[in-house]
């Protein structure tokens, strides 16, 4: 594990050297400055777990750095340091957010105590905060709307490996409800009861990723101050769910397959391995296949993963679901912004299924809701999704907003997706496209302008 850095602020060069030596000996990494200017400038480019500053120093005050650091960095502690300690420079200091007040002279083992527990403080206070949110993403059963073929296909096979204990790798692009599924096969499984338990491996810092799955003794590294149980612990009898699983430490991984394949955990610094039985399912929005054939992922791992694979097709590719989807969002939004929607117009239900979703179900989500905000009746139209862009095949396409929901609109629409799929086929070169409509390139191009279809770029 990382060692915890301190910074150390005195004017006086023979006290910071005392505590530097002290610290350095405890296994700290220090840094040191003489004013609160020299300290703030160096926590922009260096982040710290722990302040020791002095009260008095000749550009200010310690309480006033005491405010501008728990400003800007609010879970780094400080402790306030002076030779003029007084019950009411205690009480305002703690008032700030201070951790403790040492009043000079000190000894270096009183020191090294007070530092320590707020250490320990430090860390009990990040670990709760990401124990919440994570547990805070244990939403009420949330279903799965949707019925082209697509979609029943992925919950067929839901229904069918829900029930064992076999280990399963849910792949899709962004957006299309790999967690969603995910939580089909806990609340499917016999495991329902239990917890449910997401962790983004993409969001943890790597130094701490090992500590959080697989727990710590006390005094296994600087800081460890009590012993920790790991979220694989805190999941056992349930489902833990590895979402960016491709983001999970290369150095990380064989420990991670021998929890799977052997059922146990190794606390850091433990030499007693703990028996944990738990459902591991896994997500990526990558091709692991390519990951290891750069390196970044371990092939037995992989394969040990993918027992059984499920993958999500892109919204584009179940468009039938659009318009449930887009009902099952105005639902959520006429109550969250108190609208009384009754739904969106054929014309722009039309415009939403023509879509390419590069950001899949969730996108579409927040088209919904910026369209809600917009509108002032009581139906979404066109004129409300005029932000979208119409994707076909290589290009994207800006449009303009077309007509009513009248027989004209409806032709219209009709010409704008014959002209699309024609610039697509032949590239975006007009002269051909005009050809194979049988227009000359003249009329095509007025087309083009009446239709709205005047700008595009070619997708990445």
């Amino acid at each position: 594990m990382r060692a915890k850095r301190i910074l150390i602020v005195d004017d006086e060069f023979a006290v910071r050297t005392s505590i530097e030596k002290a610290l350095g000996k405890a296994g700290f990494l220090t840094y040191s400055v003489s004013s609160g200017n020299e300290a703030l400038k160096l926590l922009e480019k260096q982040t710290v777990e722990l302040v020791l500053s002095d009260l008095k120093m000749p550009d200010g005050d310690g309480l006033e750095l005491l405010r501008a650091i728990k400003k800007k960095r609010p879970f780094v502690e400080v402790i306030l340091l002076t030779g003029y300690g007084t019950i009411e420079k205690a009480v305002d200091a703690m008032k700030e957010g201070a951790y403790d007040f040492i009043t000079k002279p000190f000894k270096k083992a009183f020191i090294l105590n007070v530092v320590e527990r707020a250490l320990e403080k430090q860390n009990l206070t990040q670990e709760n905060t990401y124990l919440k949110a994570q547990l805070g993403k244990s939403k009420p059963y949330e279903p799965i709307i949707g019925s082209s073929r697509a979609l029943a296909d992925v919950m067929s096979l839901v229904d069918r490996v829900a029930p064992l204990t076999t280990t399963v790798l849910i792949t899709g692009s962004s957006g299309t409800g790999k967690e969603l599924i995910a939580r089909a096969l806990h609340r499917k499984s016999p495991r329902a009861d239990k917890r449910f338990i997401p962790i983004n491996c993409g969001a943890m810092p790597d130094n701490l990723i090992e500590s959080e799955l697989f727990g710590h003794v006390k005094g296994s590294f600087t800081g460890a101050m009590r012993d920790k149980v790991g979220l694989f612990k805190a999941a056992d009898g349930g489902t833990l769910f590895l979402d960016e699983i491709s983001s999970f430490p290369l150095q990380l991984q064989v420990k991670l397959l021998r929890a799977i394949e052997q059922k146990e955990i190794l606390p850091v610094g433990s030499t007693d391995p703990e028996i944990v039985d738990l459902r591991i399912i896994a997500a990526t929005n990558k091709n692991l296949a390519s990951e290891m054939e750069v390196g970044n992922f371990r092939e037995d791992l992989y394969y040990r993963l993918n027992v059984v694979g499920i993958m999500i097709p892109p919204l584009k590719e179940r468009v039938g679901d659009i318009e449930e989807l887009v009902e099952h969002f105005i639902r959520i939004d006429n109550a969250q912004l108190n609208k009384q929607v009754n739904g969106v117009r054929t014309g722009a239900l039309s415009m939403l299924q023509a879509q390419q979703w590069k950001g899949n179900v969730r996108e579409l989500g927040n088209a919904i809701e910026r369209a809600m905000i917009l509108c002032d009746g009581d139906w979404l139209e066109q004129k409300h999704f005029s932000h979208l862009s119409l994707g076909v095949g290589k290009y994207e396409y800006k449009l303009s907003a077309l007509g009513k929901d009248d027989l004209k609109g409806s032709l219209q629409r009709f010409e704008q997706q014959v002209i699309l799929k024609a610039l697509d086929d032949s590239n975006n070169d007009k002269h051909i496209a005009a050809e194979k409509l049988g227009l000359s390139l003249s009329t095509l191009y007025r087309k083009i302008t009446e239709l709205g279809i005047d700008q595009y770029d070619e997708l990445t």
